[in-house]
């Protein structure tokens, strides 16, 4: 989301925790107190853009030390979720709990518990990868000593030791998001948000940030993620929120989402040279199959007995198809997003690969 820079800040000193080690140890430190309550709890909350119903009257709660997912795509009101749950936007209506502290009232009673991550980087282009790291901590109320520590142990663990001292904006897009999680986390927050954390960068940077996620989560930190990238929610998340058009339309753990097509047996067939009329043709070889066409040159085959790949292949050639390939295929989460919202997972696919999204 472009615009104003978006940073989360608060009076007073932080408490001092220990700063050795990796991402991991250094988000370790948890208290004991309130750890049966939500670290976050939502009820009834709204919120309107003019015309344009952003959340609409969404429900939920995250469990402390949950990695809880928010999938959707584009425009289904996820990042307007994190603004009104950091305290950035004001509901028009509902309730927002954040670590036992009621913000309805008061958006940003909560702020020193979270880290936010924005979908966009909040960094200063001016600044060096160290300067921008001590800059924010201090809006956390860090002393100068701590600050810099802590920003050295970061950019030691992010592998961007080398480039502490560069300007940020001459970092590479990887780079920069792999800081902007560095700034998000330097005041070691219980809660972090963290808003389509992998969008528009390479593969690898990805695959390294997701690996972080998996690392704050281990050690404890509350993580919630918004996504439209299908297979990384159901790569890194604990339980899963749909979100479509502002609505919540199913939450659930990823094993209980995966259960009702669990058993499904999936064939997918990329052919060259078109048939007229074959799926027709494919219903009345195979009526115990189910058939599909995605794409031109493209049939994905369901089932729930295995699906007779050689017969399946050998009439397609018959009818003058040429099969380039036939594969078995998992049943995913997409399957699920798919049935359960009636959306396609296409677009969210196509715009992946616009905006360059790793893998």
């Amino acid at each position: 989301m472009s615009g104003q820079r978006r940073f989360l800040s608060f009076d007073g000193e932080s408490s001092k925790a220990e700063t050795g080690g990796t991402a991991k140890t250094i988000l370790a430190r948890r208290s004991d107190d309130g750890r049966d309550r939500p670290a976050i709890h939502v009820e009834g909350l709204k919120k309107a853009f003019g015309a344009v119903q952003a959340v609409d009257g969404i429900s939920f709660s995250v469990h402390r030390g949950e990695l809880f997912g928010f999938l959707g795509p584009n425009g289904a009101g996820k990042t307007t979720t994190i603004n009104l749950l950091t305290g950035l936007a004001r509901p028009d209506s509902g309730t927002i709990s954040v670590g036992g502290i009621d913000c309805s009232a008061h958006p940003k009673a909560a702020q020193h518990l979270l880290g936010l991550v924005p979908d966009e980087s909040n960094l200063y282009p001016e600044l060096t990868g160290f300067e921008n790291l001590c800059f924010c901590a201090a809006l956390y109320g860090l002393g100068k000593t701590e600050r810099q520590t802590r920003a050295r142990k970061l950019l030691q663990s992010f592998g961007l030791a080398e480039a502490a001292n560069r300007k940020f904006a001459g970092y590479s897009k990887g780079m920069k998001r792999k800081l902007t999680i560095a700034a998000g986390i330097i005041h070691e927050p219980e809660i972090l948000f963290l808003d389509e954390p992998t969008t528009g960068i390479d593969v690898d940077s990805a695959r390294q940030i997701r690996r972080l996620c998996a690392d704050f989560h281990g050690g404890g930190t509350t993580i919630f993620l918004t996504t439209h990238y299908i297979e990384e929610a159901e790569r890194l998340c604990d339980r899963i929120a749909f979100i479509v058009s502002g609505r919540i339309v199913q939450v659930d753990t990823v094993e209980h989402l995966l259960q009702p097509v669990q058993h499904k047996h999936i064939v997918q067939v990329a052919y060259t040279k078109g048939v007229d009329g074959l799926k027709d043709k494919l219903v009345s070889a195979f009526p115990y199959l189910e058939f599909q066409t995605p794409s031109e040159g493209l049939i994905r085959v369901e089932a729930v007995a295995p699906v007779p790949v050689g017969p399946l292949v050998r009439f397609l050639e018959d009818q003058g198809a040429e099969v380039t390939e036939a594969r078995r295929m998992r049943p995913s989460l997409e399957e699920v997003f798919v049935r359960i919202t009636g959306l396609k997972a296409d677009p969210m696919r196509k715009d992946r690969e616009r905006r360059g999204g790793g893998g």
